[in-house]
């Protein structure tokens, strides 16, 4: 079986210009990104994987409308703005969210080999969503975080039967592309005072 890794949209590989994010092969790899949480076959990360799907949509929605005026996530926000509109944003604002909770999760699992995934999907979260979210959905969250599974287990899904090391260089790419355009994107919202990621 094809490594994870190999059979989607990197975000090492979305196209950045200077006019912007590349709109379509962003969704691709936000598409990506939520088939990973497939690979386990548990609802574990139901709560990440439904609210990412869901703001995927809500960006794919404006992309699809006005594809000539959104070819570039910056754009698509720009001409959105123009319009007095919000949905698209909200949504980008959300998912970016998403995105960056999943980056620092498994940047945590690279960079502290020896603590368990929870753990490190609990440090992500403390970070990045934890202060979005009111007392009912901390602990909803905090449950699921604790049935998340093994590391072992994890690591084993994503490679497919693919070798640690060609996972490691694959997922390293992954998560670099990934941060830069976290950054990027979130940059932009913040400065053109469009949302706060």
């Amino acid at each position: 079986m094809t490594p994870y890794f190999e059979t989607v949209k990197s975000f090492a590989d979305v196209r950045i210009t200077e006019n912007g994010i590349d709109t379509h092969d962003f969704l691709d790899a936000s598409d990506g990104l939520v088939k990973m949480f497939d690979l386990f076959g548990s609802t574990v990360f139901g709560f990440v994987q439904s609210d990412i799907k869901g703001n995927i949509a809500g960006v794919r929605a404006r992309f699809e409308s006005t594809r000539e005026k959104s070819v570039t996530v910056e754009r698509l926000v720009e001409e959105e703005t123009k319009e007095n509109k919000r949905v698209a944003i909200a949504c980008l604002v959300r998912l970016v969210r998403g995105l960056y909770f999943t980056h620092q999760a498994l940047e945590n699992t690279q960079s502290d080999t020896s603590s368990e995934l929870h753990v490190c999907f609990k440090r992500a979260y403390d970070l990045v969503l934890k202060h979005h979210h009111g007392f009912i959905v901390r602990n909803v969250v905090s449950v699921a975080i604790r049935a998340v599974p093994r590391r072992s287990d994890f690591f084993s899904c994503i490679a497919q039967g693919g070798s640690k090391e060609k996972l490691d260089v694959e997922l390293r790419k992954w998560l670099d592309g990934l941060d830069g355009i976290v950054q990027r994107v979130s940059k932009f919202l913040k400065d053109g005072g469009y949302g706060r990621v």
